[in-house]
């Protein structure tokens, strides 16, 4: 069997730096490095049909390391995956293959989760087994049942992200969680002791992990520790000591294979260190049918697994949590909430509007997990039917993420990957910039996430200007296929949260205010949010248009209702989501911003606002750190009164 092993391990090998040379492109140190490894996991412990990528019951498999990704996708074609086929080896990182430089999991059906940036990948892994345990709270054994691998390198556990994520892991005891550690000694810049002396295993044990060891080229050895690691009550890590680039020739065990193609004479010598005499590409029957065969092993299971879901008396709310399926009477539950707040009439914070609307919520949506950055208090993300999950009750659906906004972003694209969760998480706007490269794989991985966002201006006050977000609207509106929504008042905020809900294909933002909004609209008879913008305030004629996100939109009613005694007419738009104005017609988008002067008026960074003004007007806007200070006198001194604005619209327009 060993030597069986040995075979298919050099497979993995020689189809990873086979097309890596031909891409001229790549980091073949990795997957020489961990083929031994990837190959034990594969064909001993890891659970999935290759004939069923989404099997739900599957491990779940993060290439933390994802520069890897030669790795992943040689084993995905030997297993047997129908989306890898040996021309997608052939196209490795060129315009149109499925076969990215890095794993992307929009592209394959069977990729867990989006890897590059090291780190994000093992925070998600935290995630995805916090998912499945709190599944399993829910479902039991003979539904959800399964285990959480990741593979990462030094980079990733450099980077502070990992400490975040394994300290949440440790504390949670998420025991179905086992990362293998690519321990070869070697950076891109060299090796690994000229810039760290941790002592990588004391650090998982103060973080209440069980810390395994073993040599990573040994098949013996790896499988131990892996057989060690299905009964731990702990997080693992096993420590792979290995050998990057392990058996090239000239270039193992050093820098020079890390992220270039070994060079065609160096593939040669390795061939001939691994009696691989084949052509490239070139798979002997014989190996690759004892690769199909473990892409099958858990064909039988997994159709046991669908005969077990289909008879189970809890086969609706499963399927219904995955789905993330509304309740039949949700838009009356929507609806009595708005008239609600029309009914009471109060100027409330609009952050204030997003935990009423989450109280509603979490009471009916079951698939609904908050969270915050330690932070509930003040971002009022913590709805009253909150149950704290726990390394003793995962059954709960609140997550204490401690002051961890880098692990909370990465950890809810981890439950929203593995499925059965929306997750939300809540902190300041102004400390979004923690977890922008969570933001931004949530993007690109097309997971339906909500980012709550409080004290969303200067408006703030005292503070002061680490706390008053000004540039950051403009940062998340410039990252792709992220919803941006900034409401007036609580009808705003409970349409967003409705077209939050039926966004399937990406993560959402909420911004919202720390100070008290008037209640704006009287209509609610149609969602006006999911226009993106719309007219909130109209005279007779249009002569003005005042365009006003979020706390902003009071004050141009207020401007316009000062224009309006100088005999203009004047109308007022209030965009709480730039995204979704952009998808209207452009017969939409004139109508409602009109042919004559346009202003903007939002507390931000004012460079995105220019194109809607179009040389017929001016942007009030931020461009400079704001100040300490009661949030009055700020609006004040930056000019954010009806007064300033008014007199400067009248300069203007003379």
């Amino acid at each position: 069997m060993t030597q069986n092993l040995t075979s298919m391990a050099h497979a993995v090998r020689m189809l990873s730096v086979e097309m890596i040379e031909k891409a001229k492109s790549g980091h073949p140190g990795m997957p020489l490095g961990m083929a031994d490894i990837a190959t034990v996991l594969w064909t001993k412990f890891l659970k999935f049909d290759a004939t069923c990528p989404t099997w739900f019951n599957r491990d779940r498999f993060i290439l933390s390391n994802g520069h890897g990704s030669a790795l992943l996708y040689s084993l995905m074609y030997l297993t047997g995956f129908s989306d890898i086929t040996l021309d997608e080896l052939k196209n490795f990182r060129q315009w149109g293959s499925k076969t990215a430089g890095h794993p992307e999991k929009t592209l394959v059906q069977g990729i867990d989760f989006s890897t590059g940036p090291l780190g994000q990948g093992i925070a998600g892994g935290v995630g995805m087994a916090l998912a499945e345990r709190m599944l399993n709270a829910r479902y039991k054994d003979d539904i959800v049942n399964h285990k959480t691998y990741v593979f990462v390198g030094d980079g990733c556990l450099m980077e502070g992200i990992s400490e975040e994520a394994i300290a949440l892991a440790g504390h949670l005891a998420l025991k179905n969680l086992i990362v293998l550690w690519d321990n070869n000694h070697i950076t891109i810049d060299g090796q690994t002791n000229i810039t760290t002396s941790t002592d990588m295993k004391k650090r998982f044990e103060a973080n209440q992990w069980l810390v395994l060891s073993c040599d990573g080229h040994d098949f013996q050895s790896i499988e131990t520790a892996l057989q060690t690691a299905q009964t731990s009550s702990q997080p693992v890590l096993i420590d792979c000591r290995t050998t990057i680039g392990y058996l090239s020739p000239t270039k193992a065990g050093t820098p020079k294979c890390h992220g270039s193609p070994l060079g065609q004479d160096e593939i040669d010598g390795l061939k001939k260190a691994l009696n691989w005499p084949y052509d490239a590409f070139d798979v002997p029957a014989d190996i690759l049918s004892a690769w199909r065969d473990v892409g099958k092993r858990f064909v039988t299971q997994r159709q046991q697994w669908e005969e077990n879901i289909q008879h189970a008396s809890c086969r609706t709310d499963f399927w219904n949590d995955i789905h993330q399926t509304l309740p039949m009477n949700f838009n009356q539950i929507i609806t009595q909430a708005k008239q609600q707040i029309l009914d009471e009439n109060k100027a409330v914070a609009s952050r204030k509007s997003s935990e009423q609307i989450l109280n509603i919520l979490s009471q009916h949506l079951s698939f609904l997990v908050g969270g915050s950055a330690d932070l509930a208090g003040a971002c009022y993300t913590k709805p009253t039917q909150s149950t704290i999950v726990s390394a003793h009750h995962y059954i709960g659906n609140y997550i204490h993420y401690g002051i961890r906004e880098h692990a909370m972003g990465a950890i809810m694209n981890g439950l929203s990957a593995h499925g059965g969760f929306l997750p939300f998480g809540g902190t300041f706007l102004s400390f979004v910039d923690y977890m922008k490269p969570a933001v931004r794989l949530s993007a690109l991985m097309d997971l339906p996430v909500w980012y709550i966002l409080t004290h969303d201006s200067i408006g703030v006050g005292e503070d002061g200007p680490t706390h008053q977000p000004i540039e950051q609207l403009v940062s998340l509106r410039a990252t792709p296929n992220v919803f941006v929504f900034r409401p007036c008042d609580g009808i705003e905020t409970t349409e967003s949260y409705e077209c939050m809900l039926q966004r399937k294909d990406g993560p959402s933002a909420l911004v919202c205010s720390r100070q008290a909004l008037p209640v704006l609209r009287t209509d609610i008879s149609e969602n006006k949010t999911a226009k993106g913008g719309y007219v909130i305030y109209q005279s007779s004629r249009q002569d003005i248009t005042l365009i006003a996100t979020g706390s902003e939109v009071s004050l141009a009613v207020s401007v316009a209702k000062m224009l309006e005694q100088h005999n203009l007419g004047v109308t007022v738009v209030s965009m709480p989501c730039v995204e979704l104005f952009e998808q209207q017609s452009e017969t939409y988008q004139q109508t409602v911003l009109g042919q004559g002067y346009r202003f903007v008026i939002e507390a931000g960074s004012s460079g995105m606002w220019y194109k809607y003004v179009a040389g017929k007007g001016l942007v009030f806007g931020i461009d400079c750190f704001g100040s300490s200070a009661p949030g009055s006198v700020l609006q004040e001194k930056y000019g954010f009164t009806p007064d300033n604005i008014t007199k400067q619209i009248l300069n203007y327009i003379k």
